[in-house]
């Protein structure tokens, strides 16, 4: 389209700070990088991973792109970075005090795709060096000889180090300029303050946002809200104060659980957890780094907010904002220092329904009573960024169920499904049929039938690659047809499976209808 920004544009505004000029970059070149990480990748469950990686790659980088105008040049080197990292699994020797941090994996860890493609890098530019240059280098960060060792005196040495880094850091500058370490960061220590629960109790939708995190600046007297998931809700709040419900009581006490064991094995091996930075990585996406500190020197591990926050808890470790993110999502502290004004989820819960819990035998499949016995949720219910929890709606009348997405380029992935005990079709060979009619793109729209070993239902990212591939599921895709067309999806039970799930799905803008919906037990 003529009016469609360009990506130079996008990029210059992503760098002033636009918070929306990322995510546009992000959602169009999606689909190129999935594709190419797809032909380079041979394990296609690393694809997600590598998918993640490239687009947090190039944010970190943004500002150190010479030529916006050719982002998807330089998006798709990096892709392929990632993904020939990803592909060497040989351990890599920590350099516990390299110039910047430039710090490779650890040998006793499994490096990441960054890890790897980040000591390539540094073997290639220590290569390129003076022999005598590299040979204190190779003695002092890769042997761990102290100066004195390595020549007489041991200025000398130290000079020759001194040399080398300066030379190290030139090459990365000139070839690998995506490696150079931008500006610090200016953070605020933040006190964990509480969670809160903001749905009533009872049963609500898969993974649907349904704890705040609230984390204080009493400097400033200000506050920072942050939704979670009902898993990561239950475990932060278990490791602040006592839960309240058996449900809730057990689940707290596993997580406390792990992590205090983690926290047990880090002390034994002589780590120390210094420090847990929240940032964002991108719009709408946060993380949390973890600062580690032991034998082998120090470490930053990159993890998810909810697993950072709780290592901080259980280890006792400060826990510091980016103040960019302070600035722009936190909030003035109330006269009751309590209550963090925040939108109101009701909507976005009445949309979804409110009752998943398993049944034993499938019903109302002819939407008699609406939608009553389905659930409507997907992967676009866990944006705790309440951006996307209603880009996807479900209504049913006549007999006809229609899943249709409510925003042009909506996020993620959604379903509208029954789930079953398996307990009556162990064994068995069941089929799930009916008439379908739609208008989406290929392969983004269909029927799927879900069979799952593991009680606790669905685990992992809920995203519409890992839902493609993941194994447990059955799935026939409808292109766009006007007319009704029957069609059907079938799989077997094991003997040990715990639960059935069956119904529509829509991955994207469009619509996918259903009527007559029949889920069959064949011998």
């Amino acid at each position: 389209m003529s009016g469609e920004i360009s990506d130079g544009d996008l990029v210059r505004l992503a760098r002033d700070g636009d918070p929306v000029a990322f995510r546009l970059l992000v959602e169009r070149h999606q689909p190129a990088v999935r594709a190419r990480a797809r032909r380079f990748c041979p394990n296609p469950s690393d694809v997600d991973d590598i998918v993640q990686e490239s687009f947090l790659r190039a944010f970190i980088a943004l500002d150190r792109l010479r030529d916006p105008d050719r982002f998807a040049g330089w998006l798709a080197g990096i892709v392929h970075n990632v993904c020939r990292g990803l592909q060497r699994r040989a351990p890599v020797t920590l350099l516990p005090d390299w110039p910047e941090p430039l710090h490779p994996a650890a040998a006793d860890g499994v490096p990441s795709a960054e890890d790897l493609d980040r000591a390539d890098a540094l073997r290639a530019a220590v290569a390129d060096l003076p022999a005598g240059q590299r040979r204190a280098v190779a003695l002092h960060y890769y042997a761990d000889l102290p100066p004195g060792q390595i020549a007489e005196p041991a200025g000398a040495a130290r000079a020759s180090l001194h040399k080398a880094r300066l030379r190290l850091r030139a090459h990365l500058t000139e070839h690998r300029p995506d490696l150079i370490p931008a500006g610090r960061t200016h953070m605020t220590t933040v006190r964990i303050a509480r969670v809160e629960r903001r749905i009533p109790p009872g049963p609500v939708p898969i993974r649907f946002p349904s704890f705040v995190l609230v984390l204080a600046d009493d400097a400033t007297r200000r506050e920072l809200p942050i939704w979670l998931v009902a898993d990561d809700g239950l475990r932060l709040s278990g490791l602040i104060e006592p839960p309240t419900g058996d449900r809730e009581r057990t689940g707290a006490a596993q997580a406390r659980t792990e992590d205090e064991l983690t926290d047990r094995l880090l002390r034994a091996a002589g780590a120390r957890v210094t420090g847990v930075d929240i940032d964002e990585l991108g719009s709408e996406v946060t993380a949390a780094r973890i600062a580690l500190t032991g034998p082998a020197g120090s470490r930053h591990i990159p993890a998810r907010l909810a697993e950072g926050v709780a290592v901080a808890i259980t280890a006792g470790a400060p826990v510091r904002v980016s103040d960019t993110m302070m600035d722009r999502l936190a909030v003035p502290l109330s006269g009751d220092d309590r209550t963090v004004p925040l939108p109101d989820p009701a909507p976005a819960l009445a949309a979804l329904g409110i009752d998943h819990r398993p049944r034993y035998e499938p019903r109302n499949l002819a939407f008699a009573d609406g939608l009553d016995s389905w659930l409507l949720s997907g992967s676009f219910a866990e944006h705790a960024s309440h951006s996307h929890w209603q880009d996807y709606a479900c209504t049913a009348e006549g007999g006809i169920a229609v899943l249709s997405s409510t925003v042009p380029q909506p996020g993620g992935f959604a379903f509208l499904g029954q789930e079953m005990y398996a307990d009556d079709y162990r064994g068995a060979v069941v089929t799930f049929r009916g008439e379908f009619r739609g208008e989406a793109a290929a392969d983004r729209a269909g029927l799927f039938l879900r069979v799952s070993q593991d009680p606790r239902g669905i685990r992992g990212p809920l995203t519409e690659r890992a839902a493609l591939d993941d194994p447990g599921n059955t799935i026939v895709t409808i292109a766009g047809d006007r007319d009704w067309t029957s069609h059907e999806v079938t799989a077997r039970v094991p003997d040990d499976a715990n639960t059935v799930m069956f119904g529509i799905f829509l991955a994207g803008r469009g619509r996918i209808e259903l009527r007559r919906a029949e889920l069959t037990r064949n011998a």
